[in-house]
């Protein structure tokens, strides 16, 4: 029936604003309520209600000091439930480690979100002059960094430049004029095998990427090195691309492999 119909539109339209809410919250919970409203447009009492139900259902929790948000116990459930799945650090770990000792540079795994990518570890190396330009914890849109690129590089061309049009204002107001370049620096990366943050973000401060994939081809995940520009010339660009490639294909034996238990 339409009475139905409208009931189930409107379970729909809750769900999507209850998950764009904890989403929020990630990114906002240093800002409160304020942070909330201004991250999604929401209203205040809005805001606030959607908070309140979220709260009730143990998936965020307000700190009674600074009366800001952050993910509750059902969240931390929820999470350690879909670990197994999603559990990428835990197939990348060695990886990573065997990155940062190989180069001496910064080795990290991220996970495309969306059309954002967040950085789920940072390994350094022991070259003594590190990047800070990304760590553990930070979300980006795709195309902020060599592993947002070669994300990117890795989706097919339209898919890619639909997303890099749908994040214009965010990238621009990310990286500057810079973001004009990352059509050009996605083809690139696509072309080469595998990407170059030359500066873009941290003058500077430049990456290499290369994407996981999962075994229908998407991807899953993006292992990066990050370094000084004096240490990602052109001569050491291929070896360090070589480096996550053999890395990166490890990782996605291990998805196929654990993939194919769960079937």
């Amino acid at each position: 029936t339409d009475d139905q119909k409208d009931l189930v539109h409107t379970a729909a339209q809750s769900c999507e604003n209850a998950a764009r809410g904890i989403s929020r919250i990630i990114e906002a919970s240093d800002r409160g309520l304020a942070g909330l409203v201004s991250e999604t447009g929401l209203s205040r009492p809005t805001a606030r209600r959607l908070l309140m139900a979220l709260a009730g259902a143990g998936l965020i929790e307000q700190d009674g000091a600074t009366r800001r948000y952050h993910l509750g116990p059902e969240a931390f459930l929820l999470g350690s439930l879909a670990a197994s799945r999603h559990g990428m650090l835990n197939h990348a770990a060695d990886n990573l480690r065997r990155l940062a000792r190989a180069t001496g540079d910064t080795a990290f795994i991220s996970v495309p979100q969306g059309d954002h990518i967040l950085c789920l570890h940072r390994e350094d190396g022991d070259f003594p002059i590190r990047t800070h330009a990304l760590q553990k914890g930070d979300r980006n849109p795709l195309g902020v960094g060599a592993g947002g690129l070669a994300v990117l590089a890795a989706m097919p061309k339209a898919r890619a430049d639909a997303v890099l049009a749908r994040l214009q204002d965010a990238l621009r107001q990310r990286m500057g004029a810079a973001s004009d370049r990352l059509g050009a620096d996605v083809d690139l990366a696509r072309e080469r095998g595998y990407a170059v943050n030359p500066g873009r973000v941290v003058a500077g401060s430049w990456g290499i990427g290369v994407a996981i994939l999962w075994p229908d081809g998407t991807p899953a995940a993006a292992l990066s090195l990050a370094a000084i520009e004096a240490r990602m010339g052109s001569d050491r660009q291929p070896r360090l691309a070589a480096l996550l490639h053999d890395e990166a294909r490890l990782i996605e034996a291990a998805l196929a492999a654990g993939r194919k238990e769960r079937q």
